[in-house]
């Protein structure tokens, strides 16, 4: 039986030089190891194999089963090189100048980003920005979001284990590490090594456990604004608010706040704009952005005097309004690398 299993696999070895393609290689197989093939016929015999000699057989049985399972998967592995390469046709050399020609230019998100920055630069904000890993304590404590609230939980928020360290995102105690959901917590690190006035604005990257669709990514981008000072009203917000869209999206823009709730602002508005933009959505109004003056549990959990100071927050994501701008209906496109899509906005 050892001879006729060594038999086997030289025969397999000479046998493989002759499958080059998916269906050559089923049947290799199919005539070693199938139902009716030559080693599945050695093992049927082992029941004629002496006490004494099982041992040694089945474990030369093993060996070669072994290595004819390795030989299976190394000719998948070339067979699937072969596939890959016909897919991608020649190899490319990475040293030549790129067919395109000219500069490249900012990615869409990139660019609504820069514009907005623009805007309120012009009125005296700071661009800050800070760590998309953050902890509790700066993403939702020193926000004023209790432990029970919806957005804390598991089904909302991506919790890292427990087991993470960042030596660069300082904790403010034991609490757990997160993928931040906005940019609040920048504003947060800021104001903890600042004193008022404050006046900055914080874009970046945000993580939400959403569905995607044509509206929604677990992956956006937000800009957040902060405007801390003695005497700021609402009468304030609104205002830098209606410079803001009227500078963005044209001097016929519109806004209009609706009562909302949110944690670390109180009151808290919903903002509504309408501008000729709307006229290829369909829509007379449409939601842009939140905002609200800044609770005072906020300021006290970062060593503001609330009976001093005031002041007022303001959120928006980019996508939306790059979606807004450009007339896109999906929000997916801009994470697609399409170049056809992509060289549009440059």
């Amino acid at each position: 039986m050892e001879e006729k299993l060594q038999s086997i696999l030289e025969r397999a070895k000479q046998g493989a030089r002759e499958v080059s393609t998916r269906a050559d290689l089923e049947s290799f197989k199919a005539r070693l190891v199938g139902p009716k093939g030559e080693l599945t016929e050695v093992m049927k015999g082992m029941a004629s194999v002496p006490r004494e000699d099982k041992p040694r057989v089945g474990r030369r049985l093993n060996e070669v089963k072994g290595e004819l399972e390795s030989l299976f998967a190394e000719l998948l592995g070339a067979i699937e090189a072969k596939e890959s390469a016909a897919r991608l046709g020649p190899s490319i050399d990475p040293s030549l100048p790129s067919p395109d020609g000219g500069p490249g230019s900012l990615h869409p998100l990139a660019q609504v980003r820069e514009e907005i920055c623009s805007i309120l630069r012009k009125v005296g904000f700071s661009v800050v920005e800070g760590p998309e890993v953050e902890t509790e304590y700066y993403c939702f404590d020193a926000l004023n979001t209790p432990s029970d609230h919806p957005a804390r939980d598991l089904q909302d928020t991506y919790y890292l284990p427990e087991s993470a360290r960042f030596s660069n995102v300082s904790k403010m105690k034991r609490e757990r590490y997160l993928l931040r959901t906005h940019t609040s917590s920048v504003q947060i690190r800021h104001m903890l090594k600042t004193s008022p006035p404050v006046r900055v604005v914080s874009p970046g990257r945000c993580f939400r456990r959403d569905t995607a669709d044509a509206t929604h990514s677990a992956n956006f981008h937000q800009v957040e604004g902060l405007y801390v000072d003695q005497d700021v009203s609402v009468k304030d917000l609104k205002a830098l608010l209606d410079y803001f869209i009227r500078s963005l999206l044209g001097q016929d823009a519109r806004t209009r706040f609706r009562p909302h709730f949110f944690p670390y602002t109180e009151p808290s508005f919903e903002v509504d704009f309408s501008s000729s933009h709307l006229e290829k959505l369909g829509s007379r109004w449409i939601e842009i952005a939140g905002c609200g003056m800044v609770h005072p549990a906020v300021f006290e959990s970062v060593g503001y005097d609330p009976e001093k100071y005031s002041g007022f927050a303001f959120g928006m994501g980019i996508e939306r309004i790059a979606m807004i701008l450009y007339g896109v209906d999906d929000i997916r496109y801009f994470y697609q690398n399409d170049l056809r899509f992509l060289q549009q906005f440059a």
